[in-house]
């Protein structure tokens, strides 16, 4: 038996007057089994989020086309992408004046390993099966306060500083980053990469639900749909990718990405 993926990216406006997330996959142009999952949040006013934003992506996608496997580890390759995408978008914040940040989120996929890193609070989960086995630790206020021990999950999930951040692609600090890795790629794995316009209506449990049941394409129009519905007409922008490995008979060559769905976003 042979390992598959299916995997698809998608992001909606939610009612916000601009797309600021920006969400991809790209596959290694040269190496093959090799591709890179990327989210990035922009924030920074009218355009400058988008800029930023644009940035991470584009950064993470000329990164991914030298990237060797033979030459590099994958957190440098991270490390550099969330790095140089960094430096760019303090360049730009002087020759557009404006306040630009983003935060990001990328998925380094190899033959038998994933990587990952990220800055800010856009999340990676892991789901073995419909159970959550992992998620990043988001770079905010409210998480600090939450691994201290002085708030709880449900004051957490109200609380007036929740979209705090401590660190972020474009600030005037260093950024700062965590980096994790699996080094089995198992049959009933999936993986969750999103800004927090989606995450912030979930429930772990549902989340890992709803991808183990369905498609990736499914699960990201459900997502997607749920996320629209609880906004009640406040809703952010929502950019989700999912990546689920699956059982099959056919050859491992066959691993392929499904075409992605982007239900109604404005990009």
């Amino acid at each position: 038996m042979a390992i598959t993926i299916d995997a698809c990216f998608a992001q909606h406006l939610g009612d916000r007057k601009e797309q600021q997330d920006r969400v991809a996959i790209f596959a290694h142009p040269k190496v093959k089994g090799v591709a890179l999952a990327v989210v990035a949040d922009g924030m920074g006013g009218h355009t400058g989020g988008v800029l930023a934003a644009e940035q991470v992506v584009h950064t993470a996608k000329t990164n991914l086309a030298h990237f060797s496997p033979q030459e590099d580890t994958p957190q440098h390759m991270l490390e550099n992408s969330m790095l140089e995408a960094h430096t760019m978008i303090k360049a730009s914040r002087c020759i557009n004046e404006k306040d630009p940040h983003s935060t990001a989120v990328m998925m380094l996929i190899q033959p038998g390993k994933l990587s990952w890193g990220h800055c800010g609070d856009s999340r990676l989960y892991r789901f073995r099966g419909d159970k959550m086995a992992f998620r990043t630790t988001d770079h905010s206020y409210v998480e600090h306060l939450l691994a201290t021990g002085k708030i709880t999950p449900e004051q957490a999930a109200t609380h007036q500083y929740r979209n705090v951040l401590l660190t972020s692609l474009g600030g005037g600090e260093s950024p700062k980053f965590t980096f994790g890795e699996c080094a089995e790629v198992a049959a009933g794995d999936s993986y969750l990469l999103c800004s927090d316009g989606l995450w912030g209506y979930f429930e772990e449990a549902e989340l890992g639900g709803v991808i183990a049941a369905f498609s990736a394409r499914e699960a990201c129009e459900i997502l997607i749909q749920r996320a629209r519905d609880r906004g009640r007409g406040e809703g952010d922008n929502c950019s989700l990718v999912i990546v689920k490995f699956k059982e099959t008979e056919k050859p491992a060559q066959s691993q392929r990405f499904t075409p992605p769905f982007r239900g109604n976003s404005k990009l």
